[in-house]
């Protein structure tokens, strides 16, 4: 059973997650999208940095650092 969504900034190390909704817009969108983050890509989150910005996710195999302001805008339903 899914849980009720989360912002991706609010995971917690070795959560995984499914994306639900990407509320992002303009470049960053397509950014995003271009490195394989959409709705219903499957996440896990891998590290976070010693101020806790930026985080790293597990995306389709790819270890990718995104700022928290670029990610707070997308939700996931943690597994």
């Amino acid at each position: 059973m899914m849980s009720v969504p989360i912002p991706m900034s609010k995971m917690n190390l070795g959560d995984r997650g499914v994306v639900t909704a990407m509320n992002v817009n303009g470049s960053i969108r397509r950014r995003l999208q271009d490195i394989g983050l959409y709705e219903g890509c499957e996440l896990e989150c891998v590290l976070k940095s010693p101020g806790g910005d930026p985080i790293a996710y597990n995306i389709s195999g790819a270890i990718i650092a995104i700022r928290l302001e670029d990610c707070r805008g997308i939700l996931l339903a943690i597994k």
